[in-house]
């Protein structure tokens, strides 16, 4: 991609979940600095572990005050790494995820993250899909509330069925139905659509038609290019024109969105080499 003009009017967020994986975490908000990036997110950074530790709760605090990097976002509960795609919607995490919500809001508030992600979860063999659905209700209207307490939003995201075909929420008209029941049930308004272009191009929904359509709803945007889920200019993406829409629809820096509307990147480097897929983002433009 060598016309990154549109880019530039937009400012970023690493995702050090996906990006630096050759790194231990305690090491990425630092390298991230090093390339030039002032803020970052996170997939839920604790495994399994629903109520990390003093120690471990530390260790991340100091990682990114150290290295002068805000967290913009925050997974709740999640456990990607087992493939369970969250946790609001199944049974048996009922009582994991409510009671790893107040650490996260907290570690969130500490680092003044300004986005919760709630992943829906995986349908569940035998469970009713509306026994599900009610649940996740609950959970997500728990979550709102306890995101608004801090003045962040709750962001739902709809992933891609290739990848996850145990994921309900595979469409943007899916996942913002369920923004909408969410502040519904609040009142509050907070919570949003996470607009993952990668997601929604691998869905077969052109992004572009989405943020046309619905970038009044975004509370966050997260990129990668497809195919392939690597940096920008490897795939089939037009990531100049979808910038140019996002800052025709007002989404950017000072605009709509969590955290002043940043983009986040979530992809990884096609060359395995993390400061490698930062070649298309000019240095200058990184910083926000």
């Amino acid at each position: 991609m060598r016309d990154v003009t549109a880019a530039s009017r937009h400012s970023y967020t690493v995702n050090l979940s996906i990006l630096f994986g050759e790194l231990p975490l305690p090491e990425r908000p630092a390298a991230a600095a090093a390339a030039g990036f002032t803020a970052a997110e996170l997939w839920w950074p604790f495994g399994e572990n629903h109520i990390p530790s003093k120690a471990e709760l530390d260790v991340v605090r100091g990682a990114f005050t150290d290295a002068g990097v805000r967290l913009t976002g925050l997974n709740l509960l999640d456990d990607l790494a087992l493939g369970k795609r969250g946790t609001v919607s199944v049974p048996s995490e009922r009582e994991r995820f409510r009671e790893s919500l107040p650490v996260a809001v907290a570690l969130a508030e500490s680092l003044g993250a300004g986005a919760l992600n709630a992943l829906y979860g995986n349908r569940v063999e035998g469970v009713a899909a509306a026994e599900q659905d009610e649940l996740a209700l609950e959970n997500l209207a728990l979550a709102a509330r306890a995101a608004h307490s801090i003045g962040a939003v709750l962001l739902i995201e709809a992933l891609n069925r290739a990848e996850s075909p145990h994921y309900p929420l595979v469409s943007a008209a899916a996942a913002i139905e369920v923004v909408d029941r969410v502040n519904a049930a609040t009142g509050l308004g907070n919570a949003r659509f996470l607009c993952d272009v990668y997601h929604l191009a691998m869905n077969g929904e052109d992004p572009a038609t989405v943020i046309d359509v619905h970038a009044d709803r975004f509370g966050h945007v997260q990129i990668a290019d497809n195919p392939g889920r690597n940096e920008p200019g490897t795939g089939g993406l037009d990531f100049e024109d979808l910038f140019t829409r996002l800052t025709a629809a007002g989404y950017g820096s000072g605009g709509t969105g969590a955290a002043g509307g940043r983009i986040g990147l979530e992809y990884r480097p096609s060359t395995g080499v993390s400061a490698d897929g930062f070649e298309w983002l000019p240095r200058e433009y990184r910083a926000g």
